[in-house]
């Protein structure tokens, strides 16, 4: 392998990890209720990761400048993901792909933890920081 496959191969690896890191340090600074209703939303996603490479990653960060807006703006969650977080999670993926199967398992799964997210089944009112 000359130098120059070596550098590219290691670029390939290194950028992706990079991105991913950063997107989760951003994930990480949101408010508890965004940056769990923001994991909920990744893990539904994955289910959709595009195989062409810088689109996971795209989509992945423009999730977080969503939420990221939206904590600045005061937006509640329900606000951004209406009463149906899999519609929402559905429509957003198909900016970056075809998209893929999901078992019900999953959309259930989506669904609760948006509901905890936003307080709605302790009573707790969901409220931007």
């Amino acid at each position: 392998m000359s130098d120059a496959e070596k550098s590219g191969f290691i670029s390939k690896v290194i950028g992706p990890k990079k991105r991913w890191r950063a997107y989760k340090a951003r994930v990480k600074e949101l408010p508890e209720n965004h940056r769990t209703a923001v994991e909920a939303i990744e893990r539904y996603l994955m289910y959709f990761v595009p195989t062409e490479g810088d689109s996971t990653e795209s989509m992945l960060e423009d999730l977080a400048d969503l939420f990221e807006q939206a904590v600045v703006d005061g937006t509640p969650i329900r606000e951004i993901v209406g009463e149906d977080p899999v519609e929402f999670a559905e429509a957003f993926v198909q900016n970056y792909s075809e998209g893929g199967y999901v078992p019900a398992r999953a959309r259930k799964q989506l669904t609760d933890a948006l509901t905890r997210a936003t307080g709605e089944d302790t009573g707790k009112a969901d409220k931007a920081v």
